[in-house]
């Protein structure tokens, strides 16, 4: 099969490969690529690509994939991990979040403690808020009685945790009342 991507591995290449495998320097993903780079080197044991992907448990996709990043932005993007352009999850803070949280923490603790703890800071920063799972308390109602951005600044303090359905200390209320209701009234 005529492979679109031919590696070229120079000496230096090769030795820096070898280095890696030999001293297993950095991660064990980037070990394994300094593997294949060498299998792959059109120099080197001329190996199949689908020999590869079963010596190396991969697919024959990453292979290639991998002789592509070595044509196409050289050695060392191949061997090394790609960088994410954005973090896999989102910061929770922004810089003004931020701010506020470390001017907090340089401010005087609230009345009766010494100091502050990270509970203390969680507790002012984040709002837990305990719903039955009634329809009405939603996110929507804040956006109801607030303008969007005021709704969407206290949203963002607030965690909602809901009771279960027939656990609800107010279903059990309910339950009572409704017992008492019948036996009580005619």
């Amino acid at each position: 099969m005529n492979k679109k991507f031919i590696v070229r591995l120079s000496d230096e290449e090769r030795a820096t490969c070898q280095d890696v495998i030999k001293k297993l320097k950095g991660s064990s993903e980037k070990v394994r690529r300094a593997q294949i780079l060498l299998k792959v080197d059109a120099d080197g044991p001329g190996w199949t690509d689908r020999r590869i992907a079963e010596a190396f448990h991969c697919r024959v996709r990453t292979i290639e994939n991998l002789r592509k990043r070595r044509v196409t932005e050289g050695f060392e993007a191949a061997l090394e991990r790609k960088k994410r352009q954005e973090p896999s999850v989102p910061p929770k803070r922004d810089g003004a979040g931020e701010a506020r949280l470390i001017a907090m923490r340089l401010g005087k603790p609230p009345a009766g403690y010494g100091h502050w703890t990270l509970q203390l800071l969680a507790d002012c920063v984040c709002v837990t808020l305990v719903c039955d799972n009634l329809n009405t308390h939603s996110k929507g109602a804040f956006y109801e009685a607030f303008e969007p951005e005021v709704a969407r600044a206290y949203l963002k303090r607030i965690h909602f945790c809901y009771t279960p359905k027939h656990g609800s200390w107010l279903n059990v209320a309910e339950c009572e009342w409704s017992c008492l209701t019948s036996q009580c009234l005619p």
